[in-house]
C-alpha cells in the first residue's frame, strides 16, 4: 500500500471518528428528553442528578395531551407548514424564473433588494408585519401563521441559481414549439430542478414546524397556536413539570420524525444540493 493511500485512509478514519463523536453529542439532548419524559417531577429536580428513571412513568404523555389542545396544535402547525412550503414553491419559482430567464428593466436592482432582505434578521420585520396583519384583522387567526411566509427570498435566490445553470437552448426550443413563459416554466424547466424544489420544501417545512417567535407574537388563543408555542404554556413561572413538558415535545416531533423516515433519501439529496449550490 502506497504512502498516499495510507494517508487517505488515515484521514478518512479521523473524519469518520469526528463525525461519530459529533452525532453522539447531538443525540445527548434527544436522549435526555426521552429519559426525562419517563421520570417523575421529583426525579428531575433531585440532587445528585440521575440520568435514568428509577421506575418508568407513563403518566406524562396523557398529562401532556390533557394539558394542551394537541388536535388544534397539530392542525395549525400542519396548515402553516403546508402553505409556507407550497407558497414559496409556487411564487418563488416564478420569481426565480423571471430573474434568471427574462430580461426586463431594473432586474438586477430588484434582485439586489431581494438579497438585501436575506441580510436582515427576521425579528426586524415582525413589527411592520404585525401592524399590516392588524389592519387586515388577521391577528389571532390561523392565516396569520403563514400569510407572511408565502414568498421566500431564500427560495428565490436558490431557484434562480438552478435556473441559471440550465441551458438556454431548452427555453428557446420551448418557445419555438409555441410555449409561453408559464408553459416553459411548468413543462420544461421545473422538472429539471426537482432537487432544488425538494431542498426548498424540506427547509421551509422544518423552519415552520420549529418556528416559535412569530406564532407567539400574532396569536394568543390556545386553539390558534402551533406546537412550538403551545409547549411554552407548560413552562410555569415558579415550577415546571419537566416530564410533561418533555412528553409534549416528543409528541410534537413524532410527525416530522415519520416524515424524515419516509423521505430520508429526499432529505439528504435536498440538503446536499443546497450545500453544492
Amino acid at each position: 500500500m502506497s504512502s498516499h493511500t495510507k494517508s487517505y485512509y488515515k484521514t478518512n478514519y479521523y473524519a469518520q471518528t469526528i463525525l461519530i463523536i459529533g452525532a453522539l453529542a447531538m443525540l445527548v439532548p434527544f436522549m435526555w428528553m426521552i429519559l426525562t419524559s419517563f421520570k417523575t417531577v421529583t426525579e428531575t429536580t433531585q440532587i445528585p442528578f440521575k440520568y435514568f428513571p428509577a421506575h418508568i412513568n407513563l403518566k406524562s404523555f396523557p398529562n401532556a395531551w390533557k394539558a394542551l389542545p394537541f388536535t388544534h396544535l397539530y392542525m395549525n402547525t400542519i396548515i402553516a407548514a403546508f402553505f409556507r412550503t407550497v407558497g414559496p414553491l409556487i411564487f418563488s419559482s416564478m420569481a426565480a424564473y423571471a430573474f434568471a430567464k427574462i430580461v426586463f428593466p431594473g432586474k438586477n436592482f430588484l434582485f439586489f433588494l431581494i438579497l438585501s432582505v436575506m441580510l436582515v434578521p427576521n425579528p426586524v420585520f415582525y413589527t411592520p408585519q404585525y401592524f399590516i396583519l392588524n389592519k387586515m384583522h388577521l391577528i389571532n387567526t390561523v392565516p396569520a401563521l403563514f400569510i407572511t411566509g408565502l414568498v421566500s427570498p431564500f427560495a428565490v435566490f436558490l431557484l434562480r441559481q438552478f435556473f441559471l445553470g440550465l441551458p438556454k437552448e431548452l427555453e428557446e426550443a420551448a418557445i419555438l414549439d409555441g410555449c409561453n413563459h408559464y408553459q416553459t416554466l411548468r413543462l420544461v424547466l421545473l422538472p429539471l430542478v426537482t432537487p432544488a424544489l425538494a431542498a426548498v420544501a424540506i427547509i421551509h417545512t422544518l423552519w415552520t414546524w420549529n418556528e416559535f417567535t412569530w406564532p407567539f407574537i400574532v396569536n394568543s388563543s390556545p386553539d390558534k397556536l402551533t406546537l412550538a408555542t403551545g409547549l411554552r404554556s407548560l413552562v410555569g413561572q415558579f415550577q415546571t413539570d419537566y416530564p410533561t413538558l418533555m412528553a409534549g415535545a416528543i409528541m410534537a416531533i413524532i410527525p416530522m420524525l415519520i416524515v424524515f423516515i419516509i423521505f430520508q433519501k429526499r432529505f439528504i439529496e435536498g440538503v446536499a444540493f443546497t450545500g453544492l449550490k
